[in-house]
């Protein structure tokens, strides 16, 4: 696909981590239409992916030539806990997407997840076969399964441990991380029982962004390189923060937290961007690279 100032660009739920990332990297060189439930931004337009009937309205006036569909509820805790909901805006909303995007014949970019297995292997390659344990894995395996099913051009990215947004917008373990040495603890606990591979939303939106353009359609394993432990990422940022003499970080195991995070979660999550490298497409840097450029939001914070 020819991206230019002419290609329109339909950016569904980009009011979050990633979607200020792509909408940075998209808005340069294409007209882009963003859109969330949440308008926290003043370039958002209201549409909600569960209301298939005004998606396709707004989907009509704008006629574009992409739609990347970035509508999720991300909170583990919260899609155990609502059912329906989860369902609703992580299944039911791609299902709408693409059934739009088949009546206007345009391709979609849907973002899924390493959540999509059960942690019984080490490593996943694209070609391993999910099986997610909770509701949000098998809600986001869901959109992987109708993307293939009523699309043929499709492009499916499966993140990781997602990283990103500063701290008025990650959600994810940083800014936790970061919320924590903000209120003057001296003391982390962190499990080292759960593996994975960090994906910076600014690598991940720029790969995006040069793999649409290649026309390579299919799914895709899309992840920074390297891999570790949550113990692991902690320490290198702390490190990045120059903290790693001051805060001292103890080792926990998954079960000092079965009361907050009581969802289940798969022991690793890790990665392997096979397609990618196989194809010559692979733009993501090493986690360690990309949290040191990430940490320098949060230095200006201290």
């Amino acid at each position: 696909m020819n991206l230019n100032q002419k290609t329109k660009v339909m950016i569904m739920g980009c009011g979050g981590m990633l979607g200020q990332a792509v909408y940075n990297r998209f808005s340069k060189e294409c007209t882009v239409l963003a859109t969330d439930i949440d308008l926290n931004e003043s370039w958002l337009q209201y549409c909600d992916v569960r209301n298939l009937h005004s998606a396709f309205e707004l989907a009509l006036e704008f006629k574009p030539d992409l739609i990347i569909n970035l509508a999720a509820l991300t909170d583990l805790e919260y899609c155990e806990k609502n059912e329906e909901d989860s369902w609703l805006t992580n299944g039911l909303g791609q299902e709408n997407i693409c059934l739009i995007a088949k009546r206007l014949n345009i391709p979609v970019v849907y973002i899924s997840t390493a959540g999509i297995f059960d942690g019984g292997k080490e490593y996943y390659h694209d070609f391993d076969t999910p099986n997610p344990l909770g509701l949000y894995g098998k809600s986001k395996y869901y959109g992987e399964i109708i993307t293939q099913s009523l699309l043929d051009k499709y492009f499916i990215f499966r993140a990781g441990w997602m990283m990103g947004g500063g701290p008025k917008k990650d959600k994810k373990f940083i800014n936790k991380i970061y919320k924590q040495i903000q209120s003057g603890v001296k003391e982390l606990f962190v499990v080292d029982d759960k593996l994975g591979t960090p994906t910076y939303t600014v690598d991940f939106a720029d790969s995006i962004f040069r793999i649409v353009r290649t026309d390579f359609y299919g799914l895709y394993n899309m992840v920074c390189e390297g891999s570790g432990s949550r113990y692991d990422v902690a320490l290198e940022f702390l490190k990045c923060l120059n903290l790693e003499d001051q805060i001292k970080v103890n080792i926990v195991k998954s079960d000092y937290f079965r009361k907050e995070y009581f969802a289940p979660r798969p022991l690793s999550e890790k990665l392997i961007n096979l397609k990618l490298r196989k194809r010559d497409i692979l733009f993501m840097r090493d986690w360690r690279e990309c949290l040191a450029e990430y940490s320098s939001v949060f230095r200006m914070e201290l």
